[in-house]
């Protein structure tokens, strides 16, 4: 298993996942930015209230994103 198809713990998604419901998103990105492509992009309501969840600032990348899961 590549580490990018690891699920993070407690979320059941990974970053390979999080890439596919951020695509199209140009960083840097806000939060909101982040819910909204997300969304669109047809995330299920779990990767929805995970991102819901995360601090409310910019983010430079998707890994910037993963990161901000484990600082929850």
């Amino acid at each position: 298993m590549k580490l990018s198809e690891l699920k993070i713990p407690g979320l059941g998604f990974g970053k390979d996942d999080l890439e596919k419901f951020l695509s199209g998103l140009n960083f840097p990105a806000e939060k909101q930015d982040l819910i909204t492509t997300a969304r669109d992009n047809g995330a299920p309501d779990s990767v929805i209230g995970a991102l819901d969840r995360i601090p409310d600032r910019s983010y430079r990348s998707t890994d910037d994103v993963m990161k901000a899961f484990g600082s929850k």
